[in-house]
């Protein structure tokens, strides 16, 4: 390796053979990924916390031999545990809270060998998808920075595209692994249900609706992570179903051919935007032209009653996020502590039952087994990630009137408007418009993708997603690493990108082994 010019040229395997081979220190890649790392903050804002020491005196030690070792990572400010560093959910309530022990796939990314080195930013709690929280501000993109990275992983899809780090950690409960890749170029990998663990702090995240991986920008990487992570804990009340073989396998192999189902249509009761339809047809034709056998389809969602389950099964987790989030600060909430959205779900939730809830959840299911037994015969089905391209920052902001009514109710709990006719829907409806479609994988728990195939006119990436049968990721990383060979997205870099920081191999050429 002459110089951190070639930095970009490896992914996270490729730099752990490196490091492997002894031709680089992971101090050296430590170093060059922190400075690329404040050159993107002053720009794009993707940082949530620096944990540059503690990374530094980890480097310098004996790292785990995993698949991993040496490489730079960085944790999504969200559910994962970190000792001695806060963990504030992109929350002015959380902010401070630090916690003592870690979380079980935490520990398993440090036996991997990664070397963390900072938190990547999130909106509070995880809720819409885009990062503009109240606590951090937005984190923008890097395609263009007047447009959102997505959410609710942005910071981590920002720092991946930027060439901070080969991967960063993602969760998604209703797309935030999938959105952000989508939004930022790069790939994004939501396992089955389960595949990875969620304790020891809790048994499942939001009613089994989250999932937690990392966003990446080759497929290899986040099929061999998968491997270092996933499995069953003491803790589970479920585990995903056991594999042949390895996810790293499966990622290297050219897969058999595959009847793959596409459309365009969403479960919600909105629109797909033409660049996103484009992408879809686009995909389709290129696996047609491997060889899979490609049909369109039609799901025929049920979309205003999966609307009004949706708003209610997201409430309803939400405000018991809020309640045990004062439980383990051991104080109230007072006004401001919690964003008006934030505030807005757990008024809802209170306006419904606990029978309404219970009933809300199981249509969910019900509506995910429909999709299994009417095309359960796909080995995938793509659609597009998104429904619009990247959103401008402030774009989904409430306005107007909406927004006079929403600080109301958040101020005094009335819930009497919500009550009204199309209130809720008003609300939900514009952040639906533009993420859309990576909701279902969560209800059903099947393994869901965006892969970075398509770039509009204005530059910017539009995601396409497959989704596959439950359990079956294998397929999934096979048919992305195709397509990763037949149209390589990994040159396909974002147009201002940090310098390569020469300057640091002076440096660091003193801690080389």
């Amino acid at each position: 390796m002459t110089g951190f010019a070639e930095y970009d040229r490896y992914d996270g395997l490729g730099l752990a053979a490196l490091v492997e081979a002894g031709d680089v220190h992971p101090s050296e890649l430590l170093e060059e990924a922190i400075a690329r790392a404040e050159a993107v903050q002053a720009r794009l804002n993707p940082l949530a916390w620096k944990m540059y020491d503690q990374a530094r005196a980890q480097a310098r030690g004996e790292l785990p031999r995993g698949a991993f070792r040496g490489v730079p990572f960085l944790v999504k400010d969200l559910i994962q545990r970190i000792p001695g560093v806060p963990t504030q959910s992109g929350s002015r309530f959380w902010r401070g809270w630090t916690p003592d022990a870690p979380t079980t796939l935490y520990q398993r990314w440090l036996d991997s060998g990664v070397v963390p080195f900072a938190k990547t930013t999130t909106p509070e709690l995880g809720i819409p998808p885009i990062t503009e929280s109240e606590l951090h501000g937005p984190t923008r993109n890097p395609w263009n920075p007047e447009r959102t990275s997505g959410g609710s992983s942005g910071g981590s899809g920002v720092v991946v595209a930027a060439r901070v780090a080969p991967m960063a950690s993602g969760g998604d409960g209703g797309g935030s692994i999938r959105i952000p890749a989508s939004c930022c170029g790069i790939f994004g990998m939501k396992p089955t249900r389960a595949r990875n663990p969620a304790g020891p702090f809790a048994s499942e995240n939001w009613s089994g609706l989250v999932v937690e991986h990392v966003l990446t920008r080759t497929v290899r990487d986040s099929a061999a992570m998968l491997d270092a992570t996933h499995g069953i804990e003491p803790t589970a009340p479920y585990a995903a179903p056991a594999l042949e073989g390895t996810f790293l396998e499966a990622a290297t192999s050219e897969p058999q051919k595959l009847r793959i189902g596409f459309h365009s249509d969403p479960p919600f009761p909105v629109e797909s935007h033409a660049d996103c339809i484009a992408a879809v047809e686009d995909a389709a034709k290129l696996c047609a032209e491997l060889g899979h056998e490609v049909e369109e389809i039609s799901p025929d969602h049920p979309k205003r009653e999966i609307s009004r389950a949706f708003v209610t099964v997201y409430a309803g987790n939400i405000a018991a996020d809020l309640r045990e989030a004062q439980e383990i600060r051991k104080r109230r909430a007072r006004r401001g502590d919690f964003e008006v959205s934030t505030a807005i779900a757990r008024v809802l939730a209170r306006s419904v039952s606990a029978e309404d809830f219970v009933v809300a959840a199981r249509y969910l299911q019900g509506e995910g087994r429909r999709m299994v037994e009417r095309f359960g015969h796909y080995d995938a089905i793509l659609t597009p990630t998104l429904c619009k391209p990247p959103v401008e920052i402030g774009e989904l902001d409430p306005t107007g009137a909406e927004a006079v009514l929403q600080k109301i109710v958040s101020a005094t709990g009335f819930t009497a408007p919500l009550k009204l006719p199309g209130v809720i829907e008003q609300a939900v409806i514009p952040l639906l418009r533009f993420a859309g479609f990576t909701q279902v994988a969560n209800f059903t728990g099947q393994p869901s993708m965006s892969v970075p195939l398509y770039w509009n006119v204005e530059n910017l990436p539009i995601g396409v997603m497959f989704t596959g049968r439950f359990g079956d990721e294998q397929t999934l990383f096979s048919l992305a690493a195709q397509l990763e060979r037949a149209r390589p997205w990994r040159g396909h870099s974002p147009p201002s990108q940090p310098p390569s920081f020469q300057a640091l191999t002076t440096h660091t050429a003193k801690t080389r082994v």
